[in-house]
Formats: C-alpha cells, sequence, structure tokens
C-alpha cells in the first residue's frame, strides 16, 4: 500500500533539505538557497503538468506547444528547469549552471522576477566554500529535491495550498534557527493571525506592511479576506528578505502583490504624484527601537510624515509608528507590533503619543506574552489606531499570561487569539483582563499607556488562619521528635 503524503512529510522532507548546510552556512544565510530552490522546482513542475497538457491538445506540435508555454504565467526555458539542472549535477562548474538558470528565468519573467535572484549566488566561494566542497554541497542539495515526495504538480498536489505552506514552514523553521536575526524576517503565525482577525480586511481593500520581511503578516491579511478581491502592497529594505517575500507572494498565487525594495523611513517606494499612497488596512512588524533609523532625514521629510514629532535619534518606533498613520486613508485602521517602552517613554516620544491621542486615533492598546518573537525574549504591545473613531475611550487589553509555554519559544494558541479578539469587538471591560479607558483618565495619567495602569491583575493572597497554623506547626514538632527519638534507639541498637 502507498503511504500517503501529507503535508508534514512535505514540510519534513524539505526541511531535512536543509542538512547540507548545516554547521557550514548561517541559518540567516542558506534560507536563501533553500528557498530559492524550492521555488526554481514548483515552475518546474509546474510547466511539467502543463507540457503533459499541451502535447496532447496540440498532439506533440513543438511549434504550438512552444508558443503556448510562452503565454503562462512564467515562462520557464528547458535549460531553467529543474530536470535540467538535476542532469548537470555532476558538472564541475554547477554553480555557474544554476547561476545562469536563475538570470534567464528573471529574463524571461522581467515584469514578475526581476532582481528577484540578484542577492542569491550558488558559485559563491565565500558561502559555499571552495569549488570541491562546493559542488558536492550543491549536488546534494539538487538530490535532496529530486524526492519524490517533493513533487508539486497541480496533478499530484491538487489545488491545495502546498507549495505556500511548506514556504511558509521553511521560514518559520529558519526564524526559529537564526537566533536574533530572524526577528528580522518573519512574525510567527500565530501573531499574524491575530494582527489579522483584529483588522478583518475586507473585499476591495488595498492592504500594506511597510516592513514586510518575507511577506507572512501580508500573506494573513490577504487570506482574511476571503476572496481575491484586494491589493498587497509592501516594502522592505533587505534585498535578500525582499526577494523571499516576492517569492512568497507568487507561491501563494498573489501575483499582483506590488513589493518594493528599499528603506520605508529614509525612502518610502509607494507614493502618487509625489504624495504618500494611502491605504484601508496598515500592518506591520517593525524593529524594536531601531538606532539610526533616519532621524536627519525626517528633519526634511518630503512627505511631511513627522509633523507630530520626531522622535529619538536611537529610538526609531514612532518614526514607522508615524509612517503607518500617515499611510491610512479616511477609513483606515492599523496594528503596528512595538516594544512595551513606546507605552510609557518620556520626551520627544511622550509628545507624540500624547498627540495621537488627542487627535482620537488610538483605539486599543494590547499586551501579549513575553518570548514570542524570534531573537528577543522581551514581551510586546499591540497598538491599534483607526481614523474617524466614533468612540473616545481606549481599550487595554493584558494578554501576557495566557500562552502555551515552549521551551524556545512561547506562542499564542487559539483560545488565546479568540479571546483577545472577542473582548477587543465587544471593546468592554473583564476583571482582571480588560478595561475601557476615558480620555480623561489618561489624561490623569499624563499619557502613559503602561497596561498596569489600566488593568488591575493583582491577586490578593488568601488570608492566613494564625490558629490553623500553629496546630500544623505544633503537629509537626511532635512528628519530628518521634522520629528523633526512633533514631536514637537505632543509633543505640549499631553501638554509636
Amino acid at each position: 500500500m502507498t503511504e500517503e503524503i501529507t503535508q508534514d512529510k512535505i514540510n519534513s522532507v524539505a526541511w531535512s533539505a536543509c542538512d547540507t548546510f548545516r554547521g557550514v552556512v548561517d541559518p540567516s544565510e542558506y534560507k536563501n538557497y533553500i528557498l530559492v530552490f524550492l521555488f526554481i522546482k514548483y515552475l518546474s513542475d509546474l510547466r511539467k503538468d502543463r507540457l503533459t497538457e499541451l502535447n496532447a491538445q496540440y498532439d506533440g506540435d513543438e511549434v504550438r506547444i512552444d508558443r503556448a508555454l510562452k503565454r503562462e504565467r512564467f515562462v520557464l526555458p528547458k535549460h531553467c528547469t529543474y530536470d535540467h539542472i538535476y542532469t548537470k549535477r555532476n558538472e564541475a562548474n554547477i554553480g555557474e549552471i544554476i547561476n545562469k538558470a536563475l538570470h534567464d528565468i528573471e529574463e524571461n519573467n522581467k515584469e514578475k522576477l526581476e532582481g528577484v535572484f540578484r542577492n542569491i549566488d550558488f558559485n559563491s566561494t565565500t558561502a559555499l566554500g571552495e569549488t570541491k566542497d562546493r559542488n558536492s554541497r550543491l549536488k546534494s542539495l539538487i538530490e535532496d529535491f529530486s524526492d519524490p515526495v517533493l513533487d508539486f504538480r497541480p496533478s499530484k498536489i491538487g489545488k491545495k495550498d502546498v507549495i505556500g505552506n511548506t514556504y511558509e514552514y521553511l521560514i518559520q523553521n529558519f526564524a526559529s534557527d537564526a537566533g536574533k536575526k530572524g526577528g528580522e524576517f518573519y512574525t510567527p503565525s500565530e501573531v499574524s493571525e491575530l494582527m489579522a482577525e483584529l483588522l478583518k480586511p475586507q473585499e476591495k481593500e488595498r492592504l500594506y506592511d511597510p516592513t514586510c520581511g518575507s511577506g507572512s503578516l501580508l500573506i494573513k491579511l490577504a487570506k482574511q479576506v476571503g476572496s481575491r478581491d484586494y491589493s498587497v502592497f509592501g516594502q522592505e529594505s533587505n534585498g535578500s528578505t525582499w526577494a523571499l517575500c516576492k517569492m512568497n507572494m507568487f507561491l501563494h498565487d498573489i501575483d499582483n502583490a506590488r513589493i518594493e525594495w528599499g528603506d520605508t523611513i529614509k525612502n518610502p517606494k509607494l507614493y502618487i504624484d509625489d504624495k504618500l499612497m494611502k491605504f484601508d488596512v496598515v500592518a506591520a512588524n517593525p524593529p524594536f527601537s531601531l538606532k539610526k533609523w533616519g532621524e536627519a532625514e525626517a528633519e526634511n521629510d518630503r512627505y511631511n510624515r513627522f509633523w507630530r514629532g520626531i522622535p529619538p535619534k536611537t529610538k526609531g518606533d514612532y518614526g514607522f509608528i508615524s509612517h503607518m498613520v500617515e499611510s491610512l486613508n479616511e477609513h483606515g485602521r492599523m496594528v503596528v507590533v512595538v516594544p512595551h517602552g513606546v507605552l510609557f517613554r518620556g520626551s520627544r516620544e511622550a509628545k507624540i503619543r500624547e498627540q495621537f491621542i488627542k487627535e482620537n486615533l488610538l483605539d486599543a492598546v494590547i499586551g501579549l506574552p513575553e518570548q514570542l518573537f524570534f531573537g528577543t525574549g522581551i514581551p510586546a504591545a499591540l497598538l491599534v489606531f483607526k481614523k474617524r473613531r466614533e468612540r473616545e475611550d481606549v481599550l487595554f487589553i493584558d494578554a501576557s499570561k495566557e500562552y502555551q509555554d515552549g521551551k524556545k519559544q512561547n506562542k499564542l494558541r487559539d483560545q488565546d487569539i479568540q479571546k483577545i479578539v472577542s473582548t477587543y469587538e465587544a471593546f468592554e471591560t473583564k476583571d482582571k483582563y480588560s478595561y475601557v479607558s476615558t480620555i480623561d483618565e489618561i489624561k490623569e495619567n499624563e499619557f502613559n499607556l503602561n497596561i498596569p495602569r489600566y488593568v488591575d491583575t493583582f491577586e490578593e493572597e488568601e488570608e492566613i488562619d494564625i490558629a490553623e497554623v500553629q496546630k500544623e506547626i505544633e503537629s509537626l514538632e511532635t512528628e519530628l521528635a518521634e522520629v528523633k527519638g526512633k533514631m536514637n534507639e537505632y543509633l543505640k541498637e549499631l553501638g554509636f
């Protein structure tokens, strides 16, 4: 009986392909080689299925088949396919052969893939070792992907999002392995799910992540819509991560996403007629308290994003928040992940925070558990902003104590996510969990948003019955005296 090929089995086999690089290449780097190769394998399997269909349709007429292949979603010349690369796996210049294939894939799909592979070099001595070692590793990688389990032909896997799920699985594992660098390109799936459910994107809306990393949060937002009637936008400063995001979008069948490469604060790429583009839904997990975030550029910002105040030179949190708020359209809403210092730090940040509250933009403050994010153990919070709020109160939620404990990483469970979402939607006070604060209360606290000021989670200790405790002490002393007596008898018998 043939063993059923499950998503878990596919994920496991794909993850084992990383063994070739473990201990040799840094996890934050070898993810690029694995994920690019997964992408090539996927495109090749798509082409293989389509070629079979066209052969039957055109009775083997190569001219008509070739013409049809050039009109496909992706154009993949034969020498760029995984199968062709597999036949060349023993060649002395296999790294160059793969690089040439990537170059030609870009050339044949410029509108979609231009620049995607520019930061990956399969012939790199620095990353992959001297020629003999490099060739050996590349051969192993190629052969790993020949496993029948990694067959992504639509005729094999159907319409399930198998390839997208595998890509996400790998990215999450790479983030876990990469330590501090992991948080730079991936927001934990459960946190992304929570943010998407809080925002509830709708059909025809424009979705935006200004620090999109590998794109996982954007994909969660898109899936929340429930149809394909939406548009996706993002920007990422790291070139390799930008490429991963582009591939991630294609693997999740989001071909119309506009993902720009560049520093969002210093050089925002999403604008029209010298004005920032506006969006219905904005979500992000920016780098925490980024130093050298762009204070000098902010002073002469052409888009006037920092009119409420310029954040401190060594803490860029409010730089990203300001950019996100200015990117909202008149009915827009947003969620941003922040370190807790953003809630209460003084000086410039206090003035910006005060201004946001006076404009009635802040809707909720949600405290999350510690050790949720890759690369940092500190607890974080979510800030929810809304344009044109009908209420003036602010909801505070302390969700820091409800999670699944993990050895390396804690995790939000489904019930934790749903409790946060239902409390936010009800906008209600719950004993020791949430509190609806008036603006006057926040003013009395000098616009300090530290959650314990609003949500009282103090648990009173049970009253101690002194008389009962005294009885227990006397009982224990009696038992101890009896034990000592018996011990002395045993010692006498033994001659001590």
